[in-house]
């Protein structure tokens, strides 16, 4: 039965990591914040044989990188993050044998059209699968039937990747705190950094609520956060946040094995046999004086987004350990009409769990993974942009190699945080 919505604020997939105690007296880097791209750089360079500590205010993955839709997706991407995502879709299939069980496959993603128009304005995007050599194909009908097991003649037709994945946003994080941990790093949860020790304008320590960490090198990779902590050393972090609503559903019919996108539902199939819900074009942006300020910047982004975002005034959040909004009840009842409409076949499987997200975005909807001028030793790998969870193993990949001194010149500076500053014209990529 469909009937009610549940609301629970936060998803309960599998959180379990052990927490560090014993602060250390210095590292070689210290990470700031622990979700899928901090872990994933920790990860790394414990691997490489750094001294490396992760501070988390609240708990591991206990925001988007816990709360996002489980998408391992090179579909659709920017041609300016795509070689970093295929790298690290790469990466995935490697970790998998190491993080166990996080319910990771690759079951393939399409975006589905409704209409001849749409299948059009999908088909644009093989001209950068191809230049990639990505598996990207074009599915009429018929051929869509072979991996959407439901009435096919609803849609047109869609872009589908086969290598695509899925994974448990829930368990992989955790799974990777606890393999950084396994390679040397120690992880802090509810542990906040409050400040950062300079001299001369480099890095020398962070300030944490339980003591003095000396670090000659520091990663922010804050999230939602990142504006602020950067506020506060006097670094101009462009950023705004949206909320995003989600669900998951009870087990139900296997109509199809990996995940399908449309303007009005997304749905990604589940390790337990449910599916991972959420409105394809709806967000919320809670309207703040940061707004005006940024609104320059930001004016290209929403412009090619304004469908799917919708403002309303708002105040910035307060201090909290973590983000937990609650989801937007009518957002879900907007979800379970499109079931309805667009899969009945799953649409009487009840919404067991519902749960808001706070997303984080840059002006140009890519990532921000960067040095930062005047701060020698301080890194920020923020602005993901909903994109993060399927890109932060690769991402913290790229963190590493970066304070290591071998990172790959062209892909830093596409990255870099001194676009939004030096010039550059501002080109939103894909906002899915």
């Amino acid at each position: 039965m469909s009937g009610e919505l549940q609301v629970d604020p936060s998803p309960t997939d599998e959180w379990t990591w052990r927490d560090s105690h014993v602060l250390p007296g210095s590292v070689d880097v210290a990470i700031i914040g622990g979700g899928i791209v901090g872990c994933s750089a920790a990860y790394y360079l414990a691997r490489e044989g750094l001294r490396v500590a992760v501070f988390e205010k609240g708990r591991i993955a206990g925001e988007q990188s816990g709360r996002n839709w489980g998408w391992v997706r090179q579909q659709g991407r920017s041609p300016v993050e795509l070689p970093l995502m295929m790298r690290s879709l790469r990466l995935w299939l490697e970790l998998r044998e190491e993080l166990g069980d996080i319910g990771f496959t690759q079951a393939g993603s399409m975006y589905l059209a409704d209409d001849e128009a749409q299948l059009a304005a999908l088909e644009e995007w093989l001209a950068v699968a191809r230049q990639h050599d990505l598996d990207t194909r074009l599915l009429d009908a018929r051929q869509l039937m072979a991996v959407l097991r439901t009435d096919a003649q609803r849609w047109r037709g869609a872009l589908y990747t086969a290598s695509d994945a899925r994974a448990e946003p829930g368990r992989a994080v955790p799974a990777m705190a606890r393999a950084a941990q396994r390679r040397g790093a120690q992880v802090f949860g509810h542990c906040t950094v409050n400040g950062i020790e300079r001299a001369a304008g480099k890095v020398h320590a962070v300030i944490t609520e339980r003591g003095r960490v000396a670090a000659s090198m520091v990663v922010c990779a804050g999230g939602a956060w990142t504006r602020r902590f950067c506020s506060s050393m006097g670094i101009d972090f462009p950023q705004l946040t949206v909320l995003g609503t989600v669900a998951r559903t009870a087990p139900a019919r296997g109509i199809l094995d990996g995940e399908a996108w449309c303007p009005s539902i997304a749905i990604r199939r589940r390790a337990d046999g449910g599916y991972t819900v959420a409105h394809g074009g709806s967000f919320l942006h809670a309207l703040t004086l940061d707004t005006l300020r940024q609104a320059r910047r930001f004016w290209p982004a929403f412009r090619q987004g304004h469908d799917s975002i919708r403002v309303r005034p708002g105040s910035t959040f307060e201090w909290q350990r973590m983000l937990h909004p609650q989801p937007e009840v009518p957002v879900l009842q907007q979800m379970r009409a499109a079931l309805q409409r667009c899969f009945p076949e799953i649409a009487d499987a009840g919404f067991v769990e519902t749960w808001g997200g706070v997303i984080e975005a840059s002006p140009d909807v890519l990532p921000v993974i960067s040095h930062v001028d005047g701060h020698e030793g301080f890194l920020v790998a923020s602005g993901f942009s909903g994109h993060g969870f399927g890109i932060g193993p690769g991402a913290g990949r790229l963190v590493a190699d970066m304070l290591r001194g071998n990172a790959d010149r062209g892909e830093v500076h596409s990255f870099r945080l001194q676009r939004f500053f030096d010039g550059s014209p501002i080109r939103p990529g894909p906002a899915i």
